[in-house]
């Protein structure tokens, strides 16, 4: 080549050189505008942070350009993309460009690798121009380097920290030796301080058990086994990971346990992991369908008065939690609001009898409305008779006092229980005004929870009767009754009444059916005329200690109009109602 043509030649690459300095500076600019770095790492820094091990000769190989992210040490020279940052290094790049025409014909360069990432040892400008030719890859001599991490070509400076906790937990616990293939990676820095902690704490706990040293190896495998598989169990039977793109199964484990400990301080016990996990969710997925229902639920709770909103959908509670929990039991977790008189005694009475039959856990409220002195003396006095009858009945349980208001107080509680056992005192009135006014039917059609009412003494719940009538929440009814039958081996009475819109038979055959196909047996009645007549007449006769029914089945304002079969049959105070929705 004449000496005309090469200086033409560097003239051109000379040129190029000034393009992509153009293009690094714009790509810097950018970078500081959207907060994302544009920088190659440093392959020292990573190496120390990852704490990398031993080293093997791969040999050459073609790699992709895509995947080099950083450089042992010409970090600063070159953006994220291998576009240079500085004119000094202009001569020395405009010779490798005219050097060669081809990306063929560029030399391997030499390169560590972590993970699926590449660190240029030696050849950072070959990289630049190959990039500049619009090259996919590149021949190069490659020397993996063991990291008990991996590094991901596309990690961000904040995955980075998180890789190097990573590999610092890991070398801590040796998890990854403990549990082969166990996946804890995140997204986001400072969640290992969460697993640390649980792991000492728990670690604490078994040496306190065994009075005797316990090796930290124990306590890291029983941690993994006992309290994080549960919960990342929960996680992929719901599919949660799908309401987080971008998220792992430790992000939202890290996330669950601490909402789950919030919970617990707020509401003095312990929540259940698929219910915290539902509100992690509700809370604060970017689903669209998910920012809508909570901006509706907002909207609603802010223009809707309490005595007519609707509350939630039938099934809602079923979907959430319980139909996971039907081979244990149905009512994990008692709440009983402790008013205070004759009311409160009865719903615990009757809840200690329900919390022995399915091993439940009783979660006592007393709400202070308004606050005194003598209101708090009450409750100090209704949490003692508390205490002392739960432990007289061998009933795990605790008792949390409250300040606001009653029924919002006690269905904020709710959601985080499976059942409400609540003592009437005030029943709703006959009139249209007192049905409106009524604190327990506002109650009971915001409450996501099925409710046992009890208007009179305490039942020993021995024969239930379910009313259905086909609704949806009369379906609901006829799962729990189901239940109640089933496991509790109790004969069950299904009654319908038949009107001029409902045939009665064809009703009765459909809850049938249902049973049959579960396994349970049931006498069945129908009738025509007034249900509430019905039902009383068929409990009297057969005779029935509990009700099992749906809940409110118009619209609120229908319901303060016309009145209701669940206030009919709570004012009869003959038999708890067990109200579903």
């Amino acid at each position: 080549m004449s000496l005309p043509e090469e200086s033409a030649r560097y003239l051109e690459a000379v040129r190029d050189f000034q393009r992509a300095r153009q293009r690094g500076t714009l790509e810097s600019i950018v970078a500081l505008l959207t907060g994302r770095s544009d920088r190659l790492l440093s392959y020292g820094q990573v190496s120390e942070q990852l704490r990398t091990g031993a080293a093997i000769e791969l040999g050459l190989q073609e790699i992709p350009l895509d995947a080099i992210v950083g450089s042992v040490g010409r970090y600063s020279d070159f953006t994220r993309s291998f576009l240079p940052r500085r004119e000094s290094g202009q001569e020395r790049w405009a010779r490798v460009r005219a050097a060669f025409d081809r990306v063929e014909d560029i030399p391997p360069i030499t390169v560590f690798q972590i993970g699926d990432s590449y660190f240029v040892l030696d050849g950072n400008h070959r990289v630049s121009v190959a990039r500049s030719l619009d090259a996919t890859h590149i021949p190069a001599y490659v020397t993996q380097v063991e990291s008990r991490v991996p590094l991901r070509p596309d990690a961000n400076q904040d995955e980075l920290i998180s890789q190097a906790q990573y590999a610092a937990f890991l070398e801590d616990t040796e998890l990854d030796e403990l549990r082969p293939g166990a996946d804890l990676t995140v997204t986001a820095p400072g969640q290992y301080r969460v697993l640390r902690e649980q792991i000492h704490q728990y670690h604490e706990w078994l040496r306190q058990q065994a009075d005797s040293p316990v090796p930290f190896g124990d306590a890291v495998a029983g941690w993994y086994d006992v309290f994080y598989l549960p919960v990342v169990d929960v996680i992929r039977r719901r599919g949660i990971l799908r309401h987080f793109p971008g998220r792992t199964e430790t992000d939202l484990y890290v996330w669950i346990v601490r909402h789950q400990g919030e919970l617990a301080e707020e509401l003095g016990w312990e929540v259940a992991t698929d219910l915290a996990a539902n509100s992690v969710v509700y809370r604060y997925s970017d689903e669209p369908r998910k920012v809508w229902t909570r901006l509706r639920d907002r909207l609603l709770g802010a223009i809707t008065p309490e005595p007519l909103s609707a509350g939630p959908p039938p099934g809602v509670w079923r979907e959430q939690a319980v139909s996971e929990r039907m081979e244990l039991f149905l009512f994990s977790d008692i709440l009983v609001p402790m008013a205070a008189g004759e009311s409160g005694q009865r719903a615990l009475a009757q809840a200690l009898i329900v919390a022995r039959r399915e091993e439940a856990r009783l979660h006592g409220l007393h709400v202070l409305s308004p606050e005194s002195d003598a209101a708090h003396r009450r409750g100090e006095e209704i949490a003692a008779t508390f205490a002392q009858k739960t432990e007289a009945a061998s009933v795990a349980g605790e008792m949390t006092i409250e300040h606001g208001q009653v029924t919002r107080t006690i269905c904020e509680h709710a959601r985080w229980t499976d059942l409400v056992v609540m003592g009437l005192h005030h029943l709703p009135g006959s009139q249209p005004s007192r049905r409106l006014t009524s604190g327990l039917s506002t109650f009971i059609r915001r409450c996501g929870r099925p409710v046992l009412a009890v208007p009179g003494a305490p039942s020993p719940l021995q024969r239930p009767l379910l009313a259905y009538d086909g609704s949806p929440k009369a379906r609901e009814a006829l799962f729990v009754a189901t239940y109640l039958s089933a496991k509790w081996e109790l004969p069950l009475v299904v009654v319908t009444a038949g009107t001029d819109e409902l045939d009665a038979e064809e009703v009765i055959d459909e809850a049938r059916f249902y049973l049959i196909a579960r396994g349970v047996s049931a006498t069945y009645v129908t009738g025509q005329g007034p249900v509430t007549a019905l039902i009383r007449d068929t409990a009297g006769t057969h005779p029935c200690d509990l009700i099992v029914m749906g809940g409110y089945g118009f619209r609120p304002l229908l319901e303060v109009v016309l009145g209701s079969t669940v206030d009919q049959v709570l004012h009869w105070r003959r038999w708890p109602a067990l109200i579903c929705r």
